[in-house]
């Protein structure tokens, strides 16, 4: 019995972790290639979800900064539900785990940029 508790607790684990590492469900996707032809369309909200320190040390012009951690708060205020909201950070992590955050709050039009500012070629 003991052993089958085992199991199931390791499975829920396994479980857990791999459930983190997925895109979210209803995210679009894209590349910095993709990012510098979207880059330019007034009907889209960039934001850039790393902290101020790293956003003052570079940053693409035309996105906000909203660190990953305010999201959740009154950060999202700023934002329309009605646009679609593009994503990024420094490699793709925390703008991964953004965009589902956004998409729970009720942010239908969420893009994820791949690779983040380290993929980054002006």
């Amino acid at each position: 019995m003991l052993e089958y508790i085992n199991y199931l607790l390791m499975g829920l684990v396994v479980f857990f972790i791999i459930n983190r590492m997925l895109p979210a469900k209803g995210v679009r996707h894209i590349t910095t290639v993709d990012l510098k032809n979207e880059i330019k369309d007034k009907n889209k909200q960039f934001i850039d979800v790393r902290t101020q320190m790293e956003y003052k040390g570079t940053h693409i012009k035309g996105f906000k900064n909203l660190p990953l951690h305010q999201l959740a708060g009154e950060a999202t205020k700023e934002l329309s539900k009605d646009k679609e909201v593009v994503v990024i950070c420094q490699s793709g992590m925390r703008s991964q785990k953004a965009s589902k955050v956004l998409k729970k709050l009720g942010f239908t039009n969420v893009t994820n940029v791949k690779g983040g500012m380290s993929a980054w070629r002006p």
